[in-house]
């Protein structure tokens, strides 16, 4: 007795399942490709706003600089020169007024030229992103008053603390930098020591994401 042959399956029809797999695969490839391809721009985007923001602090930095070098070589100078010539220097304001502002814009000159090499070793462009980092936003629970608090980590040139934008080099900012959530900080302020635990943390990824 002969065994009923099962129908089989045509060669259309399994070339037509194939392709409906492959379909399948490819358009799961396509997707991720694309959030790759989203993600990657977004990070060039998030580099060149970076670049764009170290030239702009840099180059007020210079403007400043150059203000002051012209007054400090050519300016003062002869204000100086002319208060000698009004005769005793000990009761010439003038003359003492000069010599306090050269001392000031030597000075400031000295950290304008240090914040400027700061910012040339700066590297912008390769924050962490699990970890507090310069535009990251933290929000720290102050211990010893059960309060939470917001703040920005930015340069010094964009700091505002009354609107909760704090330096990198701050204090705080500096306590804060590296940190995670659940991360304790002990920070030492002219009040005293504040105790501070890391609730909430958003890189600056997450905030262009």
């Amino acid at each position: 007795m002969s065994k009923r042959r099962e129908p089989q399956e045509s060669v259309f029809t399994r070339l037509g399942l194939l392709n409906c797999r492959a379909a399948g695969k490819s358009s799961i490839i396509s997707e991720y490709a694309l959030i790759q391809a989203r993600a990657a721009i977004r990070c060039a985007r998030k580099r060149f706003l970076m670049t764009d923001l170290a030239e702009k602090i840099k180059k007020k930095l210079q403007d400043e600089i150059a203000v002051l070098e012209h007054e400090l070589h050519n300016e003062l100078p002869k204000e100086i020169s002319v208060a000698r010539a009004h005769g005793d220097l000990s009761e010439n304001a003038e003359y003492k007024y000069a010599k306090e502002r050269q001392g000031y814009v030597s000075a400031r000159l000295g950290q304008l030229h240090k914040r400027m090499a700061d910012l040339s070793m700066l590297n912008l462009s390769n924050l962490p992103k699990d970890r507090a980092a310069y535009g990251s936003r933290i929000t720290v629970l102050d211990v010893a008053k059960s309060q939470k608090i917001e703040y920005k980590l930015v340069t010094v040139e964009e700091a505002d603390a009354p609107k909760g934008l704090i330096s990198t080099s701050s204090p705080i900012g500096r306590a804060l930098m590296g940190k995670k959530v659940g991360d304790e900080v002990v920070v030492t302020t002219p009040a005293g020591q504040k105790e501070y635990e890391v609730v909430k943390l958003a890189t600056i990824y997450d905030e262009e994401a």
